[in-house]
């Protein structure tokens, strides 16, 4: 009985990261080059209470691209 519950929990466990996994496969297939918008934590009140900025690409909250532009979305 205890092995039946422990096997159930993990297929249970298994089932639903695959079904996280597939909707995030999902989003990047139907977003326009398979890219997020707005990724920047800079873009986050939550995440960035100081106003800093992105500590991965130098953007600012108040600004609209990314400073790297080989991370931005926009296709020049």
């Amino acid at each position: 009985m205890n092995y039946f519950c422990s096997m159930k929990l993990a297929l249970i466990s298994i089932l639903l990261l695959g079904l996280a996994f597939a909707g995030i496969a999902i989003k990047i297939l139907v977003k326009k080059d398979g890219k997020f918008a707005g990724t920047c934590a800079s873009q986050s009140p939550f995440l960035n209470k100081e106003g800093e900025a992105c500590s991965f690409c130098g953007k600012l909250p108040d600004e609209q691209e990314c400073k790297d532009p080989s991370l931005s979305n926009s296709s020049s």
